[in-house]
């Protein structure tokens, strides 16, 4: 008679057994160095397999999804946003528009100007590292 320990146990290999135990190997200081150097930009587990199974080597599953297209205007969003005191002065306005104790001076409104500007440009920025357009929709 099957017992539910046994199911378990049975379900839990079936689910170990879904990937391949991984394999290990160590090399030298100069062989990996060769290695590094011959890979490129390949994960070092991709290239030595097509090295060793060429043609014949099994595709293996691509990174996530990542949605960065553009590394380097990500990197500009967030180093602006890094050296930017936009959230607290985003407060501070709010709080002073709230309160009614903002002067609306050309000074002001040309400050406020300037702010949007900015916040359009990282807005833009980052939506070109996902690989979208700035034109598109949220």
């Amino acid at each position: 008679m099957t017992t539910l320990r046994h199911k378990f146990h049975k379900s839990a290999i079936a689910k170990a057994l879904k990937y391949p135990p991984p394999f290990s190997i160590r090399f030298t200081f100069e062989e990996r160095a060769r290695l590094d150097s011959e890979r490129g930009n390949k994960p070092l587990s991709a290239y030595i397999r097509e090295r060793l199974f060429g043609d014949d080597a099994a595709p293996r599953k691509k990174r996530g999804n990542s949605p960065v297209k553009d590394t380097e205007a990500l990197g500009r969003v967030l180093g602006a946003l890094g050296q930017s005191r936009l959230s607290s002065n985003l407060n501070q306005l709010a709080k002073a528009v709230n309160t009614g104790s903002l002067p609306v001076t050309p000074e002001t409104e040309a400050d406020l100007k300037e702010a949007c500007r900015e916040v359009a440009n990282l807005r833009a920025d980052l939506l070109r590292a996902l690989g979208k357009s700035p034109g598109d929709g949220p």
